[in-house]
């Protein structure tokens, strides 16, 4: 059974459990995703699963992808792969729905965070700043030296500095799914996740559960 699924975060809010605990949870629409291509160590090396998620019009496709998908016979704007205990079981154009998933279970999630554009290192990395006081003027948020002129006599690589923020791809794992909602696709997990309202995101089943 292929241990993952493809879905977007709806956004988060809470629940209350049985002894009336307030339980933070994001919402995710997972799937129904399609089965599209299946890879064999025989064939490729490895065995995968790659799904296909969102059904698109033909024209927002290229000829190659139409052509890759047409065994499917769907169109679909994402494709992913996601490992697999036995490929065997699964067949081109198979569905794969939410209830593949359990309360209780444990999966890891990953997505794109959000993008927050050129940051100080004040924002980017907490930094402290310079001193507010005693006769400076513009050295708030600044990032203070960087290396020594002599020694080094230059800049470390992976020195923590001003830059691109955000805009990378986060897992967050072992997170509880609280409730499966079948009928409506959707995951309720405990905690937050990567990204923005809509992110797209991959659900599999904990490595570390």
């Amino acid at each position: 059974m292929v241990k993952g699924l493809i879905g977007r975060k709806v956004g988060m809010t809470q629940i209350f459990s049985e002894n009336g605990t307030v339980i933070p949870v994001t919402v995710v629409q997972a799937g129904p995703c399609v089965v599209t291509y299946i890879r064999t160590k025989a064939k490729d090396g490895y065995n995968a699963i790659q799904l296909g998620y969102e059904e698109v019009p033909q024209r927002k496709l290229t000829k190659p992808q139409q052509g890759h998908l047409k065994p499917a016979n769907v169109l679909v704007r994402h494709l992913r792969e996601f490992t697999a205990d036995d490929v065997s079981v699964h067949n081109v154009g198979d569905i794969v729905r939410v209830d593949m998933f359990a309360r209780g279970q444990r999966v890891d999630v990953s997505g794109t965070t959000k993008g927050r554009g050129f940051a100080g290192v004040v924002r980017r990395h907490g930094f402290r700043g310079g001193p507010r006081t005693h006769g400076q003027s513009d050295r708030l948020r600044a990032p203070g030296s960087i290396g020594g002129g002599n020694s080094p006599g230059r800049v470390w690589k992976g020195q923590r500095m001003a830059g691109r923020m955000g805009g990378k791809r986060r897992t967050i794992q072992n997170l509880e799914v609280v409730d499966v909602l079948p009928d409506k696709n959707l995951l309720l997990i405990r905690g937050a996740v990567p990204g923005p309202r809509t992110g797209l995101l991959q659900i599999r089943k904990a490595v570390k559960g």
